[in-house]
């Protein structure tokens, strides 16, 4: 059994309510509970969200030298913390950035990740399922 853990950066608390022409309708608690019954004979999935870097950083900290694999999406902080990309290079669990809309369709500054360089990868355009993306790629 692998220990996974997702974590999700500001405002994607809002799934489905902010911005759902981007985000879809659906909010992240249906989608994660639906991921654990996909997956419940091969993974613990844990779920952690918060709008502040630093709690991030610590739950990146606390979980990154147990956990078989970290999904990130870590939002806007994907463009701005080079704080996020240290803690993901400081730990040992394989991390993946996920997003949910294709961030190179989007504004520019849209298209630079300060996480993905200490990433086993990226994920992106999928909709949540870049998620499951994600999660698959740990199991295979």
């Amino acid at each position: 059994m692998k220990n996974i853990l997702i974590i999700n950066g500001p405002n994607l608390n809002l799934l489905g309510i902010r911005e759902k022409s981007i985000y879809g309708d659906q909010s992240f608690q249906v989608y994660f509970d639906s991921l654990k019954e996909d997956f419940e004979e091969n993974v613990e999935l844990s779920y952690f969200q918060s709008n502040i870097e630093g709690e991030i950083i610590d739950k990146i900290h606390e979980v990154g030298f147990e956990f078989d694999g970290i999904v990130i999406n870590a939002g806007a902080y994907t463009h701005t913390s080079v704080a996020i990309g240290d803690a993901i290079a400081a730990v040992t669990s394989p991390v993946v950035e996920v997003h949910i809309s294709n961030v190179y369709q989007r504004e520019e500054f849209r298209h630079q990740s300060f996480l993905a360089k200490n990433c086993k990868g990226v994920i992106c355009g999928f909709g949540l399922e870049s998620y499951r993306l994600g999660i698959l790629s740990f199991l295979r």
